[in-house]
């Protein structure tokens, strides 16, 4: 099973928005960007598989992506959706171990920030949209040893380059 991250990253390292204000957690991790280009080759590298989220990840998205198992992990072991077609694990250890039993060919984590740093150490493969601008936010990718991984292909878009990186 080929364990994929999957994301885009501003130039500063920003993946998304955390608010501060408590009445305002809706915009925990959301995306402080719209790229449809972006969103599309998301969408078609993704279809058809696994994608593993943070809690936060998935209620900025506010429902499952549609033709995908929707895997969340949350420290919550009480938490529920009004959703039939998610999965909720309290591990990303757990969320792996499902999809090896499942046996799936790849699937794909999409964040947020704490899912991708206890990921990345995980995965055999990423692919990083790299965005040409700056953003604000506080949610950061995490560094990675660039001497570990060993990118196999890129393609400029008009926003942003797409890495696709194997570990070496």
């Amino acid at each position: 099973m080929r364990k994929i991250i999957i994301s885009a990253v501003a130039k500063n390292g920003v993946i998304g928005l955390v608010s501060a204000r408590k009445s305002d957690r809706k915009n925990n991790g959301e995306l402080p960007w719209h790229i449809s280009e972006e969103f599309r080759h998301f969408k078609q590298t993704t279809l058809g598989s696994p994608i593993i989220m943070g809690r936060k990840s998935f209620d900025a998205l506010g429902k499952p992506l549609p033709k995908r198992e929707n895997i969340v992990i949350s420290r919550n072991n009480g938490l529920v959706y009004p959703f039939n077609d998610i999965k909720i694990f309290n591990s990303l250890n757990k969320a792996f171990e499902y999809c090896k039993e499942k046996n799936y060919d790849k699937i794909f984590v999409i964040g947020g920030g704490q899912i991708f740093a206890q990921a990345i150490n995980e995965v055999d493969e990423m692919i990083i949209s790299k965005l040409d601008f700056d953003a604000e936010g506080e949610v950061y990718f995490p560094t990675f040893d660039e001497n570990e991984w060993k990118i196999i292909k890129s393609d400029k878009r008009d926003q942003f380059e797409i890495f696709w990186y194997k570990r070496k």
